[in-house]
């Protein structure tokens, strides 16, 4: 069996946001406390340290995973994204983010990066949803200040504007 000295540190090499990162954490640090204390990623927020609340969400290989439930030295290879990089390169918001904001489905904002991180591999596995799914995926998050109808809606309008946007012809196909 592997021994560990208590203190030891081991040695972490991953992409985070698309950056590489290599780093060094104790091998029972959370990843939700390397992500806020070591590489000051703010937005992952940890709320009951249990994995119940969903607020420290984040996406590892394009999974949706509480970090406060994950040692940080298993994410070594690995991609990960905060909500720092959920937005686009140039930091814009991406389509989830603003359909966020146009169905006000965010009030004070504790539970939001969890739970875009989680709409976010939801609408990326599929095409067609409706709003009992939606509802299924969000049981894992706690929401104290929107009732959830808002945050519903923020991910119906994304699955149907992806939706359009990949059934319209291409150029090509219009001027045939």
């Amino acid at each position: 069996m592997l021994e560990v000295e208590a203190g030891a540190k081991t040695l972490i090499r991953f992409t985070l946001n698309g950056k590489p990162v290599q780093t060094e954490a104790e091998t029972r640090m959370q990843l939700a406390d390397l992500l806020r204390h070591v590489l000051k990623q703010y937005g992952t927020h940890v709320g009951c340290e249990h994995g119940i609340c969903g607020a420290g969400t984040v996406l590892v290989d394009e999974r949706a995973v509480r970090s406060c439930l994950m040692f940080a030295p298993q994410v070594e290879g690995a991609t990960v994204i905060t909500i720092e990089g959920i937005a686009g390169e140039n930091r814009e918001l991406n389509d989830l983010q603003t359909a966020f904001r146009k169905h006000h489905a965010l009030q004070c904002g504790f539970c939001t990066p969890g739970i875009l991180a989680s709409a976010t591999q939801f609408l990326n596995e599929r095409a067609d949803v409706d709003e009992q799914e939606i509802r299924d995926m969000l049981s894992g998050h706690i929401c104290r200040c929107t009732g959830y109808s808002s945050i519903v809606e923020a991910i119906l309008a994304t699955a149907k504007g992806r939706k359009t946007r990949n059934h319209e012809p291409h150029s090509t196909e219009r001027h045939k």
